[in-house]
């Protein structure tokens, strides 16, 4: 299970003295025992994937925001935190998949608009969760809609 994954990494970044590492997975532990306490329930596979999604999604946010201010040893310590995470992730779908996808989604839900982009990601999130990013996702979708 990929929490126990987690801890055996943490024990092994201990062991090897990795700070960053150790930092790394000590932070997306304790976010998942959080959310672990607000949904009150201990956290499945699909549930964990989402909390290391949005790890990662913070660090790119974090990474944009240091580039426009010129920080670039942030935004490289940020890349490197999300390196970290990224191996815990199944693997990613290419832009392709996720365009045929959407496609498919398109054709089967019968969306003609923008308007109709929630039921669009309702049919695709089940598809494409922890395989797929999120924002590009919907970056496709709203370039499919636009059409």
């Amino acid at each position: 299970m990929l929490k126990e994954q987690i801890e055996k990494d943490l024990i092994e970044a201990m062991k090897a003295k990795d700070e960053t590492k150790l930092i790394v997975l000590r932070g997306l532990k304790s976010a998942i025992k959080n959310s672990e306490i607000q949904k009150q329930k201990e956290l499945i596979e699909e549930d964990i994937l989402g909390v290391i999604q949005n790890q990662i999604k913070t660090r790119k946010d974090s990474i944009e925001l240091y580039k426009q201010g010129e920080r670039e040893e942030l935004a490289q310590k940020e890349q490197a935190e999300i390196d970290i995470l990224v191996p815990y992730l199944p693997e990613q779908m290419s832009e392709v998949e996720i365009r045929q996808l959407v496609q498919k989604a398109v054709e089967t839900t019968g969306a003609t608009g923008m308007q109709e982009m929630g039921k669009i990601m309702g049919a695709l999130i089940p598809q494409v969760k922890g395989k797929a990013d999120p924002s590009l996702v919907s970056q496709i979708v709203k370039e499919e809609l636009s059409k």
